[in-house]
Protein backbone atom coordinates (compact mmCIF):
# COMPACT_ATOMS: atom_id res chain seq x y z
CA UNK A 1 0.00 0.00 0.00
CA UNK A 2 1.36 3.40 -1.00
CA UNK A 3 2.08 6.03 1.61
CA UNK A 4 0.54 9.50 1.20
CA UNK A 5 3.97 10.75 0.14
CA UNK A 6 4.21 8.14 -2.62
CA UNK A 7 0.58 8.70 -3.72
CA UNK A 8 1.07 12.48 -3.99
CA UNK A 9 4.28 12.02 -6.00
CA UNK A 10 2.55 9.72 -8.50
CA UNK A 11 -0.60 11.87 -8.83
CA UNK A 12 1.39 15.10 -9.16
CA UNK A 13 3.48 13.75 -12.04
CA UNK A 14 0.39 12.40 -13.82
CA UNK A 15 -1.56 15.66 -13.51
CA UNK A 16 1.09 18.32 -14.03
CA UNK A 17 3.50 16.54 -16.39
CA UNK A 18 1.03 14.55 -18.50
CA UNK A 19 -2.27 16.38 -18.04
CA UNK A 20 -3.97 13.34 -16.47
CA UNK A 21 -5.81 15.52 -13.96
CA UNK A 22 -8.24 12.81 -12.80
CA UNK A 23 -5.27 11.14 -11.11
CA UNK A 24 -5.73 13.80 -8.39
CA UNK A 25 -8.96 12.07 -7.33
CA UNK A 26 -6.83 9.45 -5.59
CA UNK A 27 -5.16 11.96 -3.25
CA UNK A 28 -7.65 14.85 -2.94
CA UNK A 29 -10.91 14.71 -1.00
CA UNK A 30 -14.11 15.45 -3.04
CA UNK A 31 -14.62 18.55 -0.84
CA UNK A 32 -10.99 19.61 -1.27
CA UNK A 33 -10.29 23.35 -0.95
CA UNK A 34 -7.20 25.19 -2.15
CA UNK A 35 -6.30 28.59 -0.67
CA UNK A 36 -3.92 31.04 -2.36
CA UNK A 37 -1.64 32.55 0.28
CA UNK A 38 -1.06 35.63 -1.88
CA UNK A 39 -4.59 36.43 -3.09
CA UNK A 40 -6.68 34.75 -0.41
CA UNK A 41 -8.90 33.06 -3.01
CA UNK A 42 -10.35 29.63 -2.26
CA UNK A 43 -10.99 27.19 -5.10
CA UNK A 44 -12.14 23.58 -5.42
CA UNK A 45 -10.87 20.42 -7.11
CA UNK A 46 -12.62 21.13 -10.42
CA UNK A 47 -10.99 24.56 -10.60
CA UNK A 48 -7.57 23.09 -9.85
CA UNK A 49 -7.98 20.58 -12.69
CA UNK A 50 -9.04 23.35 -15.07
CA UNK A 51 -6.06 25.51 -14.04
CA UNK A 52 -3.63 22.64 -14.61
CA UNK A 53 -5.00 21.98 -18.10
CA UNK A 54 -4.85 25.71 -18.96
CA UNK A 55 -1.23 25.94 -17.82
CA UNK A 56 -0.29 22.80 -19.72
CA UNK A 57 -1.99 24.17 -22.85
CA UNK A 58 0.18 27.29 -22.57
CA UNK A 59 3.33 25.31 -21.63
CA UNK A 60 3.18 22.03 -23.62
CA UNK A 61 6.69 21.01 -22.51
CA UNK A 62 5.98 21.63 -18.81
CA UNK A 63 8.11 19.52 -16.46
CA UNK A 64 7.77 19.65 -12.67
CA UNK A 65 10.03 18.42 -9.91
CA UNK A 66 9.02 17.67 -6.33
CA UNK A 67 12.13 18.93 -4.57
CA UNK A 68 10.95 17.76 -1.14
CA UNK A 69 7.83 16.17 0.38
CA UNK A 70 7.60 16.19 4.18
CA UNK A 71 4.95 14.32 6.16
CA UNK A 72 4.37 15.04 9.86
CA UNK A 73 1.23 13.40 11.15
CA UNK A 74 -1.72 15.07 9.39
CA UNK A 75 0.50 17.81 7.94
CA UNK A 76 2.05 17.53 4.49
CA UNK A 77 4.52 20.02 2.95
CA UNK A 78 5.45 19.97 -0.74
CA UNK A 79 8.30 22.03 -2.19
CA UNK A 80 8.41 22.03 -5.98
CA UNK A 81 9.90 23.66 -9.09
CA UNK A 82 8.80 23.63 -12.71
CA UNK A 83 10.12 24.67 -16.12
CA UNK A 84 8.41 25.16 -19.45
CA UNK A 85 8.24 27.27 -22.60
CA UNK A 86 5.45 29.85 -22.90
CA UNK A 87 4.20 28.61 -26.27
CA UNK A 88 0.47 29.44 -26.29
CA UNK A 89 -1.66 32.21 -24.72
CA UNK A 90 -2.57 32.07 -21.03
CA UNK A 91 -5.29 34.16 -19.43
CA UNK A 92 -5.43 36.56 -22.36
CA UNK A 93 -1.64 37.01 -22.33
CA UNK A 94 0.03 36.26 -25.71
CA UNK A 95 2.77 33.64 -25.80
CA UNK A 96 6.34 34.96 -25.76
CA UNK A 97 8.24 31.78 -26.62
CA UNK A 98 10.38 32.32 -23.52
CA UNK A 99 11.42 29.56 -21.17
CA UNK A 100 10.28 30.11 -17.60
CA UNK A 101 11.24 28.52 -14.29
CA UNK A 102 9.01 28.98 -11.27
CA UNK A 103 8.92 27.55 -7.74
CA UNK A 104 6.40 27.20 -4.94
CA UNK A 105 5.33 25.32 -1.86
CA UNK A 106 2.09 23.75 -0.61
CA UNK A 107 1.04 23.12 2.98
CA UNK A 108 -1.67 20.46 3.13
CA UNK A 109 -3.92 18.92 5.74
CA UNK A 110 -4.42 15.15 5.42
CA UNK A 111 -7.46 13.26 6.68
CA UNK A 112 -8.11 9.53 6.19
CA UNK A 113 -5.25 9.28 3.71
CA UNK A 114 -6.31 12.15 1.38
CA UNK A 115 -5.73 15.90 1.27
CA UNK A 116 -8.72 17.97 2.38
CA UNK A 117 -7.18 21.43 2.28
CA UNK A 118 -4.07 23.13 0.89
CA UNK A 119 -2.55 26.55 1.35
CA UNK A 120 -0.34 27.32 -1.65
CA UNK A 121 2.16 30.03 -2.49
CA UNK A 122 1.51 29.79 -6.23
CA UNK A 123 -1.42 30.29 -8.62
CA UNK A 124 -1.84 31.50 -12.20
CA UNK A 125 -1.37 35.14 -11.17
CA UNK A 126 2.03 34.20 -9.73
CA UNK A 127 2.95 32.52 -13.00
CA UNK A 128 2.10 35.74 -14.87
CA UNK A 129 4.41 37.62 -12.52
CA UNK A 130 7.18 35.12 -13.32
CA UNK A 131 6.46 35.91 -16.98
CA UNK A 132 6.90 39.63 -16.30
CA UNK A 133 3.18 40.41 -16.34
CA UNK A 134 2.10 41.74 -12.94
CA UNK A 135 -1.63 42.47 -12.82
CA UNK A 136 -3.10 45.82 -11.81
CA UNK A 137 -5.94 43.93 -10.14
CA UNK A 138 -7.07 40.35 -10.11
CA UNK A 139 -9.91 39.46 -12.47
CA UNK A 140 -11.51 37.56 -9.61
CA UNK A 141 -12.23 38.23 -5.97
CA UNK A 142 -13.12 35.59 -3.38
CA UNK A 143 -15.66 35.71 -0.58
CA UNK A 144 -15.39 32.57 1.54
CA UNK A 145 -15.82 29.67 -0.91
CA UNK A 146 -17.53 31.73 -3.59
CA UNK A 147 -15.66 33.26 -6.52
CA UNK A 148 -17.35 36.16 -8.28
CA UNK A 149 -16.36 37.98 -11.44
CA UNK A 150 -15.01 41.47 -10.78
CA UNK A 151 -17.64 43.95 -12.03
CA UNK A 152 -16.01 46.94 -13.73
CA UNK A 153 -19.27 48.45 -14.95
CA UNK A 154 -20.40 51.72 -13.40
CA UNK A 155 -23.14 54.30 -13.24
CA UNK A 156 -21.24 56.62 -15.58
CA UNK A 157 -22.62 56.46 -19.11
CA UNK A 158 -20.28 55.76 -22.01
CA UNK A 159 -21.20 59.06 -23.70
CA UNK A 160 -20.19 61.01 -20.59
CA UNK A 161 -16.74 59.43 -20.51
CA UNK A 162 -16.31 59.94 -24.24
CA UNK A 163 -17.26 63.57 -23.78
CA UNK A 164 -14.66 63.97 -21.06
CA UNK A 165 -11.93 62.33 -23.14
CA UNK A 166 -12.76 64.45 -26.18
CA UNK A 167 -11.86 67.57 -24.22
CA UNK A 168 -8.34 66.30 -23.57
CA UNK A 169 -5.76 67.50 -26.12
CA UNK A 170 -2.90 65.14 -26.99
CA UNK A 171 -0.23 64.55 -29.53
CA UNK A 172 -0.32 61.59 -31.92
CA UNK A 173 2.14 58.71 -31.70
CA UNK A 174 2.84 55.53 -33.60
CA UNK A 175 4.08 52.71 -31.36
CA UNK A 176 6.30 50.25 -33.21
CA UNK A 177 8.03 46.92 -32.78
CA UNK A 178 9.02 43.89 -34.86
CA UNK A 179 7.70 40.35 -34.78
CA UNK A 180 9.84 37.23 -34.47
CA UNK A 181 11.01 37.30 -38.11
CA UNK A 182 11.86 41.02 -38.03
CA UNK A 183 8.73 42.28 -39.82
CA UNK A 184 7.88 45.81 -38.60
CA UNK A 185 4.59 46.31 -36.77
CA UNK A 186 2.89 49.42 -35.46
CA UNK A 187 -0.29 51.13 -34.31
CA UNK A 188 -1.44 54.72 -33.82
CA UNK A 189 -1.98 55.73 -30.19
CA UNK A 190 -2.53 58.88 -28.17
CA UNK A 191 -2.34 57.07 -24.83
CA UNK A 192 1.36 57.93 -24.36
CA UNK A 193 2.75 59.60 -21.25
CA UNK A 194 6.11 60.37 -19.70
CA UNK A 195 6.40 58.66 -16.32
CA UNK A 196 9.66 60.21 -15.11
CA UNK A 197 12.88 61.79 -16.34
CA UNK A 198 15.09 60.04 -13.80
CA UNK A 199 14.87 57.16 -14.42
CA UNK A 200 13.77 57.85 -18.02
CA UNK A 201 10.45 55.99 -18.08
CA UNK A 202 7.47 56.27 -20.45
CA UNK A 203 4.20 54.39 -20.82
CA UNK A 204 1.74 53.50 -23.55
CA UNK A 205 -1.62 51.69 -23.32
CA UNK A 206 -2.43 49.17 -26.04
CA UNK A 207 -5.70 47.37 -26.68
CA UNK A 208 -5.33 43.59 -26.65
CA UNK A 209 -7.34 43.19 -29.87
CA UNK A 210 -4.78 45.19 -31.88
CA UNK A 211 -3.02 43.13 -34.54
CA UNK A 212 0.28 44.57 -33.26
CA UNK A 213 -0.35 43.51 -29.66
CA UNK A 214 1.09 39.94 -29.76
CA UNK A 215 4.36 41.11 -31.34
CA UNK A 216 4.59 44.05 -28.95
CA UNK A 217 3.95 41.88 -25.91
CA UNK A 218 6.65 39.41 -26.92
CA UNK A 219 9.22 42.10 -27.72
CA UNK A 220 11.94 43.40 -25.40
CA UNK A 221 11.85 46.93 -26.91
CA UNK A 222 9.38 49.30 -28.54
CA UNK A 223 9.58 52.50 -30.54
CA UNK A 224 7.44 55.61 -30.03
CA UNK A 225 7.20 58.18 -32.84
CA UNK A 226 5.58 61.58 -32.27
CA UNK A 227 3.98 62.42 -35.61
CA UNK A 228 4.41 65.79 -37.29
CA UNK A 229 2.02 68.06 -39.19
CA UNK A 230 3.21 66.52 -42.46
CA UNK A 231 2.27 62.97 -41.44
CA UNK A 232 -1.53 63.06 -41.65
CA UNK A 233 -1.33 60.26 -44.21
CA UNK A 234 0.75 58.19 -41.81
CA UNK A 235 -2.03 58.45 -39.22
CA UNK A 236 -4.52 57.16 -41.77
CA UNK A 237 -2.23 54.26 -42.66
CA UNK A 238 -1.85 53.09 -39.06
CA UNK A 239 -5.55 53.53 -38.36
CA UNK A 240 -6.38 51.29 -41.33
CA UNK A 241 -6.45 47.50 -41.68
CA UNK A 242 -3.76 47.56 -44.34
CA UNK A 243 -1.66 44.41 -43.80
CA UNK A 244 1.74 46.03 -44.41
CA UNK A 245 1.61 49.51 -42.92
CA UNK A 246 5.33 50.07 -43.53
CA UNK A 247 5.26 49.27 -47.25
CA UNK A 248 5.24 52.92 -48.34
CA UNK A 249 6.95 54.51 -45.33
CA UNK A 250 10.53 55.59 -44.87
CA UNK A 251 11.86 54.26 -41.59
CA UNK A 252 15.03 53.00 -40.01
CA UNK A 253 15.82 50.62 -37.17
CA UNK A 254 16.84 51.90 -33.76
CA UNK A 255 19.82 50.22 -32.02
CA UNK A 256 17.61 47.37 -30.75
CA UNK A 257 15.57 47.03 -33.92
CA UNK A 258 12.47 49.14 -33.18
CA UNK A 259 11.22 50.91 -36.35
CA UNK A 260 11.60 54.71 -36.18
CA UNK A 261 9.59 56.63 -38.78
CA UNK A 262 11.33 59.27 -40.90
CA UNK A 263 9.84 62.76 -40.72
CA UNK A 264 8.54 62.40 -37.17
CA UNK A 265 8.88 65.28 -34.75
CA UNK A 266 10.73 62.98 -32.36
CA UNK A 267 11.30 59.26 -31.87
CA UNK A 268 12.53 57.08 -29.04
CA UNK A 269 13.35 53.46 -28.45
CA UNK A 270 12.66 52.03 -25.00
CA UNK A 271 13.21 48.74 -23.20
CA UNK A 272 9.96 47.24 -21.89
CA UNK A 273 10.14 46.85 -18.11
CA UNK A 274 6.53 46.18 -17.06
CA UNK A 275 3.41 44.80 -18.74
CA UNK A 276 0.51 45.69 -16.45
CA UNK A 277 -2.84 44.08 -17.22
CA UNK A 278 -5.80 46.49 -17.30
CA UNK A 279 -8.62 44.21 -18.51
CA UNK A 280 -9.02 45.07 -22.22
CA UNK A 281 -5.64 46.85 -22.42
CA UNK A 282 -2.05 46.36 -21.36
CA UNK A 283 -0.01 49.23 -19.92
CA UNK A 284 3.59 49.00 -21.14
CA UNK A 285 6.14 50.83 -18.99
CA UNK A 286 9.51 51.17 -20.68
CA UNK A 287 12.93 52.69 -20.03
CA UNK A 288 14.13 55.02 -22.80
CA UNK A 289 17.46 53.90 -24.25
CA UNK A 290 17.65 55.93 -27.47
CA UNK A 291 16.18 59.26 -28.65
CA UNK A 292 16.08 61.19 -31.94
CA UNK A 293 14.77 64.76 -32.10
CA UNK A 294 13.67 66.46 -35.34
CA UNK A 295 12.64 69.96 -36.38
CA UNK A 296 9.17 69.05 -37.69
CA UNK A 297 6.20 70.56 -35.82
CA UNK A 298 4.09 67.97 -33.98
CA UNK A 299 0.47 67.23 -34.84
CA UNK A 300 -2.29 67.85 -32.27
CA UNK A 301 -5.38 65.70 -31.66
CA UNK A 302 -8.65 66.76 -30.02
CA UNK A 303 -12.22 65.48 -30.22
CA UNK A 304 -11.59 63.23 -33.21
CA UNK A 305 -9.85 65.93 -35.28
CA UNK A 306 -6.23 66.75 -36.07
CA UNK A 307 -4.73 70.24 -35.82
CA UNK A 308 -1.60 72.11 -36.83
CA UNK A 309 0.67 72.22 -33.81
CA UNK A 310 2.74 75.20 -34.98
CA UNK A 311 0.47 78.19 -34.35
CA UNK A 312 -0.04 77.83 -30.63
CA UNK A 313 -0.91 80.91 -28.66
CA UNK A 314 0.02 81.18 -25.03
CA UNK A 315 -2.80 82.11 -22.69
CA UNK A 316 -2.36 85.18 -20.58
CA UNK A 317 -2.08 84.63 -16.85
CA UNK A 318 -5.38 84.91 -15.02
CA UNK A 319 -5.69 87.97 -12.77
CA UNK A 320 -5.07 87.27 -9.10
Amino acid sequence: MQTIKESVTVAWAAAWDRGEVDALDAVLHPDYRRESANRGTITDLATLKRDILEVREAFPDLVTTLDKVIVDGDDLAIFWSTTGTFSRPLGGVPATGRRVRTTGSNHATVRDGVIVRERVTWDQSELLIDLGVPSLRSAFEADADEVVVDDLSGALGLDALKGFNRQFITGVTVVTTTDADGTPRGLAANSYASVSLEPPLVLVCVQKTSSTYPALFASSHLGINILSNAQRGTVATFASKEPDKFAHLDWHAAPNGSPLIEGSSASIEAEIKERLQAKTHTVFIAKVTHAELGDAVPMIYKAGRFFDGEHLQELEAAPV
